[in-house]
């Protein structure tokens, strides 16, 4: 059965990305150890992400002019992004811009995930409309030795603990990754 999973890292007051949206802040932490994304990304059939997130991406690895990387971090599987804004797609890559209301949209990309789980990669505020939804199965966390002032928050929600059962707590080197699934 497909599962929507939200897979982030995030310090240890809640934040995604800094005030600048960078990550310069997560990848200052050790990842000896780090949690096992290659393990993870076996299960994945659909990337969704917002335009915020996917902007950054090409912007950080550079992805228009070396679209080659492309295939590294999303190999064939499809992208959607949450946009109201025409953005550049890497050449090859199986990127789908949509807009409008998750319900809308769930059916084409649980479609697209096949048999596999769909990776909310973020940001927070599209990840809590999933939520609201009811569109969530699974929250794994990577929590990292570092604390922001103010940023990106890592779920700009309130979901109380009866929503929520920690399945397992583990160190992964500096990195202490939660998984929570989420009652509907």
């Amino acid at each position: 059965m497909t599962s929507i999973v939200y897979n982030t890292a995030t310090t240890l007051n809640g934040f995604l990305a800094d005030e600048r949206n960078s990550l310069a802040w997560l990848f200052a932490v050790d990842n000896a150890g780090a949690p096992d994304m290659a393990a993870f990304m076996a299960r994945i059939g659909v990337f969704v992400e917002g335009s915020t997130t996917y902007e950054w991406v090409l912007k950080e690895e550079n992805l228009v002019a070396e679209p080659h990387k492309w295939q590294q971090f999303y190999g064939n599987r499809p992208t959607f992004v949450f946009t109201s804004r025409q953005l550049s797609i890497p050449e090859g890559a199986d990127v789908r811009f949509v807009s409008g209301s998750i319900a809308h949209t769930l059916p084409a990309i649980l479609a697209a995930a096949g048999e596999k789980d769909v990776w909310l990669v973020g940001g927070g505020e599209l990840v809590g409309s999933f939520l609201d939804v009811g569109a969530v199965d699974e929250i794994v966390l990577s929590v990292a030795p570092a604390a922001l002032s103010q940023g990106a928050p890592l779920l700009p929600r309130t979901i109380g603990s009866e929503r929520l059962t920690l399945d397992s707590a583990v160190k992964c080197g500096q990195f202490a990754q939660l998984t929570y699934s989420i009652k509907k």
